[in-house]
């Protein structure tokens, strides 16, 4: 099973640094966050410039992208079940972004303008990413259900041969003599008997219904659990029989012989399994695929709210640099960081909130404001651009 790795992306105003050049800036970044944590790892984190649109439209924007953003982690996690339950254990091999590791596509991450073209407003990328998310959402939801389809029906099939008496096919198990054909009165019906049962259906299966014939009942196979009887009745009666039969906790079984029964099954076994191998690799590749280009988008996704949360923050002119940060530690790692953050940039949050020495909001006051973001959104507030993720 593959383990979540911690994401943070953070974008600051070029101002941090003295020169207001990004290049110093991201210099500064890295020497906080590694100072804080020898194990977090800060990459740059480029994202174009893109059209900007009234205050309102980017207010309306943020929100709809907090929401997408929500979405594509929850088609991401879907993928995620779909491999472990097609390869399990072994699904992190398949989490793939252009056949390399997650990790490596957003160390390197560069915005993909021939997909996404960057001179778009940014609701027109919003409309594009929504798309693209929903229909490989949906593919690979109907890749799946199909799948589990076959593999039921391959599981039914296989019952046939490896079952119990109840489930398995009578076909192997029978020979000509064991059925009565061509009689206008008389039929063959087969019981499945539970073995602590069997004396007493020798005993009285005489009497389940009228006109049986005396003395008919053949025992023809066993196994653990079961045996296997033929009775003779008058067709008539066929019917009457059957519904004691099940009344008296005995399994009836519909065989009807023909010379090529037997070859019937193999042959629909053979087809079956090779039409699940078939949707299997389908769906493997389509989940696989999927996954990368769910992740990808996603990246997407992040990059247009750290823009959007950036102009936001540090209005214009767009001056402001983005990166992303691995904590190979997790949780503690991730924590650490964002205390060095909020010492190093807390004062970017103004006088809005009261705040200690270090700038950090107060605890009494960080209560009330728990769970708001510039946006109106539901991140814990910061006094700069902060997201952080995990992928599964």
């Amino acid at each position: 099973m593959s383990t979540p790795q911690r994401y943070i992306l953070v974008a600051l105003p070029s101002s941090i640094a003295r020169s207001h050049h990004t290049d110093d800036a991201f210099d500064i970044i890295s020497r906080t966050l590694s100072s804080a944590s020898s194990e977090a790892l800060t990459h740059s984190f480029p994202i174009p410039d893109f059209k900007i649109g009234t205050l309102d439209a980017l207010v309306q924007q943020a929100d709809e992208l907090a929401k997408l953003d929500a979405n594509v982690e929850g088609a991401i996690h879907k993928v995620s079940d779909v491999l472990r339950s097609l390869v399990p254990g072994q699904e992190g091999q398949h989490k793939l972004i252009n056949e390399k590791p997650v990790s490596h596509y957003l160390r390197s991450f560069s915005w993909n303008k021939s997909r996404y073209r960057s001179d778009l407003p940014i609701s027109q990328l919003l409309s594009i990413l929504t798309r693209e998310v929903t229909s490989l959402d949906a593919d690979i939801k109907t890749a799946s259900t199909s799948y589990q389809t076959t593999k039921a029906n391959l599981l039914t099939v296989q019952r046939k041969t490896t079952g119990n008496l109840t489930t398995r096919s009578l076909a192997p198990l029978l020979s000509r003599s064991d059925v009565l054909t061509n009689s206008e009165y008389l039929e063959t019906l087969f019981i499945v008997v539970p073995k602590n049962l069997a004396k007493e259906f020798i005993k009285t299966y005489e009497t389940l219904s009228p006109m049986v014939v005396p003395r008919s009942a053949t025992k023809l196979h066993e196994d653990e659990e079961y045996v296997l009887y033929n009775v003779v009745v008058f067709k008539k009666f066929a019917h009457e029989f059957i519904s004691k039969a099940r009344a008296n906790k005995y399994t009836p079984r519909e065989f009807t012989w023909t010379t090529d029964a037997a070859a019937v099954d193999e042959r629909e076994q053979r087809e079956v399994e090779a039409a699940e191998k078939r949707s299997f690799n389908e769906v493997l590749q389509l989940a696989r695929t999927g996954y990368g280009e769910l992740v990808a988008a996603w990246t997407h996704v992040k990059a247009l709210r750290v823009f959007v949360e950036s102009v936001l923050r540090y209005g214009l002119p767009l001056d402001f640099v983005s990166v992303v940060v691995e904590c190979k530690a997790g949780d503690k790692t991730s924590k650490k960081c964002k205390a060095a953050l909020d010492e190093n940039y807390g004062y970017l949050g103004g006088n809005a909130f009261g705040r200690d020495r270090k700038g950090k909001i107060k605890d009494d006051i960080a209560e009330g404001v728990h769970g708001l973001s510039i946006a109106g959104g539901h991140e814990d507030y910061t006094a700069y651009c902060y997201f952080e993720f995990e992928v599964a």
